[in-house]
């Protein structure tokens, strides 16, 4: 009976001490719906895009390239990308991941889809970061790497980092015969538009004379069957 009871004791303590850790886990910050931080997340979705969509569009032979000796490979760029990340979430208040060694990172540049995978890991660690800062916090002073700044203000810090690299990698993209993804959808939707319809061909076309009768100048197709095929309505489906 005395072991019944025992058993019985340490059962309801295990309970109670589940129920109070579970008590005690705040419930994740929820995403913004107005504000600073969300249009900063914006801008930072933006950049993570191109980021990822241009290291994508790079051989993997070209992560190893440099355009000149004693600067980062390409690869090392994107390396520094998402090392930047980590530390701007430290700087936000969030600590690094225990398991994610920065200075690690730079000795997979070479392989692009451990590139490519830090850039997203690193991105994904640092919008939780953002969204784990407060409102009420923005104009919080901080430590940043051009001095003293308050968070909001390193929110244009952060953007200007993404942009100078960014731009870098676009560089660096071009001079290894890569063009950036987005504006190759762009030149081809500029070719799709240039190109003439069937209606535009010749063989297409009437040939139309000038004439003046009653009424005033009108013109007449030379010969009146093509006209009448090219006006034709198409034929039901």
């Amino acid at each position: 009976m005395r072991c019944l009871a025992i058993i019985f004791a340490l059962t309801a303590l295990s309970s109670a001490t589940a129920l109070s850790a579970q008590e005690k886990t705040p419930a994740p910050p929820a995403d913004p719906t107005a504000g600073p931080r969300l249009e900063f997340l914006d801008e930072v979705s933006f950049y993570e895009q191109r980021f990822l969509r241009l290291a994508d569009a790079i051989p993997p032979d070209k992560f190893n390239w440099r355009p000149v000796d004693g600067v980062r490979t390409i690869g090392e760029v994107y390396m520094h990308v998402a090392a930047g990340n980590y530390a701007s979430a430290r700087m936000l208040g969030t600590p690094i991941p225990a398991a994610v060694d920065t200075k690690a990172l730079l000795a997979s540049s070479a392989d692009k889809a451990k590139v490519l995978q830090a850039l997203k890991d690193s991105f994904a660690h640092f919008r939780a970061a953002v969204i784990a800062v407060k409102d009420s916090e923005l104009d919080k002073e901080i430590k940043t790497p051009r001095g003293q700044s308050t968070i909001r203000g390193a929110f244009f810090i952060i953007s200007g980092n993404f942009g100078e690299h960014l731009g870098q990698s676009i560089a660096y993209a071009r001079l290894a015969g890569v063009v950036p993804p987005w504006t190759e959808e762009r030149q081809h939707h500029e070719a799709d538009k240039a190109k003439p319809s069937s209606l535009d061909s010749p063989d297409n076309k009437p040939s139309l004379r000038k004439a003046t009768g009653i009424g005033g100048v009108f013109f007449r197709a030379r010969d009146p069957k093509t006209l009448a095929h090219a006006t034709a309505a198409p034929p039901l489906c």
